[in-house]
């Protein structure tokens, strides 16, 4: 098998910064571009009755400029000049978006938490997870935290 290209997705939990660790190192060994991905979803306000629900057709600008600058500072600067990397930051259906990100990157190995933020998120990550190695057409790796 060879790897070129590595993504790491992280929705900034513990699990997903276990995943960009072993990311950077898997990068690191092989020579490999880090693709470091955010996949933001779609914002619904539930308090409003269901005629007045209405996806946004994009993300508020703010919102993606607070989230390229946790990046840079949270992997962009770990990294450094290590390995040549990217960070990116995708909007709509988490999965889907992944998904298409990946194959439109020609992706050689994802790396992924096996779940995300604890409550909500642990099943909204979960499921995101099952469903990008289910889908992908790339090699799924799968990080978990050890048990004590």
């Amino acid at each position: 098998m060879q790897i070129k290209k590595i993504a790491c997705c992280t929705d900034f939990s513990e699990n997903a910064e276990m995943a960009f660790v072993t990311a950077l190192d898997l990068a690191k060994k092989y020579n490999a571009k880090l693709f470091v991905i955010h996949a933001l979803p779609p914002a619904i306000n539930y308090q409003l009755t269901d005629a007045e629900w209405m996806l946004p057709y994009e993300p508020e600008e703010s919102l993606i400029v607070e989230l390229e600058k946790r990046m840079d500072k949270e992997y962009g600067s770990i990294i450094g000049e290590q390995v040549d990397y990217k960070l990116a930051i995708l909007s709509g259906h988490v999965s889907t978006e992944i998904l298409r990100y990946l194959e439109e990157k020609n992706i050689d190995l994802v790396v992924m938490g096996s779940y995300g933020l604890s409550g909500m998120g642990l099943v909204f990550f979960g499921s995101v997870a099952k469903r990008v190695a289910d889908k992908s057409q790339c090699s799924v790796m799968i990080v978990r935290k050890k048990k004590e």
